[in-house]
């Protein structure tokens, strides 16, 4: 599991960080994505999650569609993820 620093105060978050996850199995492998927005004095937000088979990624940029806590996508709320396989 890896996270992200977070950001404070700003309306378009942009992380710019990189994370190595070794592999064993890829076949089997699935990359969970989960979003949250930080708040100082209150329990942080939930944003939205993606859940993606790492054998179906590809290389590259792609746009990360969110979905709620059920499961139903949203419906124009995405992350702009670079994909990078080694």
């Amino acid at each position: 599991m890896k996270k992200t620093k977070t950001l404070e105060d700003n309306w378009i978050p942009a992380w710019n960080e990189e994370f190595t996850f070794p592999l064993t199995v890829p076949e089997l492998a699935l990359l969970r994505i989960e979003v949250h927005e930080y708040d100082m004095s209150e329990k942080d937000d939930f944003g939205g999650q993606a859940c993606l088979p790492v054998s179906e990624l590809k290389q590259g940029i792609r746009a990360v569609a969110l979905h709620d806590r059920k499961g139903e996508p949203y419906k124009s709320v995405k992350l702009l993820m670079r994909f990078e396989f080694v």
